[in-house]
């Protein structure tokens, strides 16, 4: 993954100035567009699209510099107006390409990244391999924004906001793997932008011939391979530490690769007040 994460920067470098096919070249590198978009923004910190952007309006700097025309150097970098250009320049730079023109700055750099393996052997990886046949996560849900770090507060106001019987009641309903109370990410950004939407579903897994009440929301799920990861220490910390170390670590060590699908943490065990809990991460992969 790491070779393939390095000829895809190499690529992009090679055709700043062109239309990327992310999906092609995924696809001609032995991988999935999918999977190529989270490994990149997990590793990288920053969704592929926004590191494209950057690296645009980092090489466009040295043309805004010259003496050519400004609609000439937009559309060499393949936007259609000057607006569009000042709008994605500003955004990385801070300031519009005529005050670079003018003032001979400020230009913020974005280096072409390099990604290297460093094996350390600091995070331990209880992990299993599950395969599932389909099922169905019901429960209730709701659009959320992506936060990456720390309690997400869309997501506990939500929780909070369901009468206390209800969690009760879903508990009853669940009848397969995962287990207990289930907390969904679904729909979420190839990119793992932060702030993206996602959906979120509060609730349990059934098997797929199982009646679904009608007061509640349901997401099918199919027949695949699981790679399911276990952790256990400060909530939500340990959780987080854990997710991340799936594509710092994991990921790049082991012949699966991520696959379309809901992720799923279940919360096997926690304290009174969740400051500690016990948790196994869901995340639907294939082999690589």
């Amino acid at each position: 993954m790491i070779a393939v994460l390095n000829r895809l920067v190499e690529f992009i470098e090679d055709h700043l100035t062109e239309e990327i096919d992310i999906a092609g070249l995924a696809s001609s590198l032995g991988t999935t567009e999918y999977h190529l978009r989270r490994m990149f923004s997990s590793l990288a910190g920053m969704p592929l699209s926004e590191y494209v952007r950057r690296r645009r309006m980092a090489v466009a700097a040295a043309d805004v510099l010259g003496d050519g025309d400004l609609l000439g150097i937009a559309v060499r970098f393949g936007y259609g107006s000057t607006e569009a250009f000042n709008r994605a320049f500003r955004s990385v730079h801070g300031v519009s390409p005529a005050d670079v023109r003018r003032d001979g700055g400020p230009l913020r750099t974005q280096p072409q990244l390099r990604f290297r393996l460093t094996v350390e052997g600091n995070t331990t990886m209880d992990t299993r391999i599950a395969d599932r046949p389909a099922f169905r996560l019901i429960g209730h849900s709701a659009r959320v924004p992506l936060i990456h770090e720390g309690a997400n507060p869309h997501i506990q106001a939500f929780i909070a906001s369901l009468p206390v019987a209800e969690h009760a009641r879903l508990k009853a309903l669940g009848d397969t793997e995962p287990a207990g109370l289930l907390q969904v990410s679904a729909d979420v950004d190839p990119d793992y932008s932060e702030g993206s939407e996602l959906t979120y579903l509060h609730g349990v897994a059934v098997g797929e011939s199982t009646a679904v009440p009608g007061d509640l929301d349901a997401i099918e799920v199919p027949a695949g391979s699981w790679a399911v990861f276990r952790t256990e220490g400060p909530y939500p910390a340990a959780l987080q530490s854990m997710w991340a170390a799936t594509a710092t670590d994991w990921f790049p060590s082991n012949p699966w690769r991520l696959r379309h699908g809901p992720s799923i943490v279940a919360v096997l065990e926690r304290a009174e007040d969740f400051s500690t809990a016990t948790c196994e991460l869901w995340m639907p992969v294939e082999r690589a």
